[in-house]
């Protein structure tokens, strides 16, 4: 089984990620780090995103550093780039390519990285239930920042997502749309689990 996970920044399906592979079994995949580590590697060494791309191993996904907001929009501006895009991908489908079945979270996994996954999702969230999320967890990182802020910066990435040539951030045509604005955690991740379970899919685990 591979589950892909797609939606905008703060929706909610990071999360729900992690939620669903460690509920089959299943390894998971946030791809967005992928691009967020070269995206904060080639700012701090000045080599080419491409380059950073072609060269990346599972190794720089731990850095810490690379779940701040500095490391999302740098992450976001690289995305654009389709030779970071073609670069990362030989790396995404072998991980979804595991015997085992796996969980893919990012902005094109039901179109381009597994578009025959057998379930595909599309977390989403109002814009300002997205962006007051964000604001939440800079908070309470200790990040000094205000809501006006933290909705312009969340605006901007998602124009940059949305409108790139290059595998833009959109709903596959077959994937069930999972809006979270209402809902916490635990109502989306129940939400999700009955829908998969829907098409056939059981844990196999007590």
């Amino acid at each position: 089984m591979v589950i892909a996970i797609d939606g905008p920044s703060a929706s909610g399906k990071g999360t729900l990620a992690k939620r669903l592979a460690a509920h089959f079994g299943l390894p998971h995949l946030d791809t967005g780090l992928l691009y967020r580590a070269v995206g904060w590697i080639s700012a701090r060494t000045g080599r080419p995103p491409a380059e950073v791309a072609a060269d990346l191993t599972a190794a720089a996904l731990g850095d810490p550093a690379l779940r701040g907001d500095e490391a999302g929009q740098e992450g976001s501006r690289v995305a654009a780039i389709p030779e970071v895009r073609t670069n990362l991908l030989k790396f995404q489908k072998e991980f979804s390519s595991q015997g085992s079945g796996a969980v893919l979270d990012g902005r094109d996994i039901g179109t381009v990285i597994c578009p025959d996954a057998p379930v595909k999702l599309f977390v989403t969230a109002s814009a300002e239930s997205r962006a007051e999320r964000r604001f939440q967890e800079l908070r309470g990182r200790g990040v000094d920042t205000i809501r006006p802020r933290v909705l312009a910066e969340m605006a901007e990435r998602d124009r940059r997502d949305s409108e790139r040539a290059a595998a833009p951030l959109k709903a596959a045509p077959d994937a069930w749309l999972l809006d979270t604005s209402n809902m916490d955690a635990d109502a989306a991740f129940a939400a999700a689990l009955a829908f998969i379970e829907r098409k056939g899919f059981r844990s196999s685990g007590p």
